[in-house]
C-alpha cells in the first residue's frame, strides 16, 4: 500500500513542526495566540486564587511597611531622593517595577518547566498546527495580562496616596513596568527551556531576582553605592525600568536617559524573544 509523507512533525518523532509544513501553512502570530487562548484562560480561572495574594496583596503590604510606616521616620531632602516629596513618592515607582519584574520571573520559570518536563503540555500543543514560536508567544501573552493587571491594580490603589506629580505619570509608568516585565519574561522564559532541572530556579532567584530587587534603585538611590557599585547597578536592566518609572511618576523626566532606558528595555525583550523561541524548538525536538 502506498503511503504519503506529509513531513509532520509529533512530540517523539523528526522533521518540520505542523506550522512549517506547507500541508498546513504556517499560523500568523495572531492566529497562533487566538488558538490558545481558551487554553489560558481556562488556565487561569483554575489558578487564579492561587496567585491573589503575591500579585495584588503583598505589594501593597510592602508599601505600607515600608514606604508609609518606615518612611515616616525619614525625613530627608527631596534632592537626595531624586526628586520625590517623600519616601513613599521614591520607593513607590521602584516597588512597581520591582513587582513587575517578580511576576514575570515566577511566570516563566516552573511553568515553562512544567510545559516540558511535568505535563508536557507544550508537546501536545506541537502535535497541532501550532509551532515553537507559536507557543512561546501565547504564553508570554499570558504573562503579560498577569503583569499589566496586578501593576494596574497597584498604581490605582496608590493615587490617593499622593505619590505622583501628575495625572499622565502613572499612565506612562504603566506601559513602561509591562515593559520590565515582558524584558525579563523573555529572557527568563529562554533560560528556562535550557534548564534540565529545576533545583536551578533557586539559583535564578537567589542571585538574580534577590540582589536586582536590593541594589536597582528601588529602596535608594544607587548613587548611595559609590562611584563604581553605582555604574555596574546602572547596568543592570532593573535599573532602567525603575529609573524611567521614577522619572515618569515624580514628573522628572531626563529625555536623553530615558530613550537610553527605553532603547535597552526594548533590545533586551526582542532579543530575549528571539532566543526563548530558538530554545524551545530545540527543547521540544530532542
Amino acid at each position: 500500500m502506498a503511503t504519503t509523507d506529509t513531513g509532520a512533525h509529533t512530540a517523539y518523532g523528526e522533521g518540520p513542526a505542523y506550522g512549517d509544513s506547507p500541508a498546513y501553512g504556517r499560523l500568523s502570530i495572531a492566529q497562533g495566540m487566538v488558538r490558545q487562548a481558551d487554553y489560558w484562560w481556562t488556565a487561569y480561572k483554575r489558578t487564579w486564587r492561587g496567585g491573589v495574594i503575591s500579585s495584588f496583596v503583598a505589594p501593597l503590604f510592602y508599601v505600607l511597611a515600608m514606604g508609609v510606616l518606615l518612611g515616616g521616620f525619614i525625613d530627608v531632602d527631596p534632592a537626595r531622593l531624586e526628586g520625590a516629596t517623600s519616601y513613599l513618592a521614591f520607593i513607590v515607582p521602584g516597588l512597581v517595577a520591582t513587582h513587575a519584574m517578580t511576576l514575570a520571573i515566577g511566570e516563566t520559570t516552573y511553568p515553562v518547566m512544567g510545559g516540558i518536563k511535568w505535563h508536557k503540555t507544550y508537546y501536545a500543543q506541537l502535535a497541532t498546527p501550532l509551532t515553537a514560536r507559536d507557543i512561546v508567544n501565547a504564553h508570554l501573552m499570558f504573562v503579560l495580562a498577569r503583569v499589566a493587571s496586578a501593576c494596574a491594580v497597584f498604581l490605582l490603589v496608590l493615587a490617593p496616596f499622593g505619590v505622583f506629580a501628575t495625572w499622565w505619570g502613572p499612565v506612562a509608568a504603566f506601559f513602561v513596568v509591562v515593559l520590565v516585565g515582558m524584558a525579563f519574561a523573555t529572557v527568563v522564559f529562554g533560560i528556562s527551556t535550557r534548564l534540565r532541572d529545576e533545583a536551578a530556579f533557586g539559583l535564578v532567584f537567589r542571585l538574580g531576582v534577590v540582589p536586582m530587587s536590593l541594589f536597582s534603585g528601588a529602596f535608594f538611590p544607587v548613587a548611595n553605592l559609590g562611584d563604581v557599585l553605582s555604574k555596574v547597578a546602572q547596568a543592570v536592566p532593573l535599573w532602567h525600568g525603575v529609573n524611567l518609572t521614577r522619572m515618569l511618576c515624580l514628573d522628572t523626566l531626563d529625555g536623553p536617559v530615558a530613550l537610553l532606558n527605553v532603547t535597552v528595555l526594548v533590545a533586551i525583550t526582542v532579543a530575549g524573544w528571539l532566543w526563548a523561541i530558538q530554545g524551545l524548538e530545540r527543547r521540544l525536538s530532542d
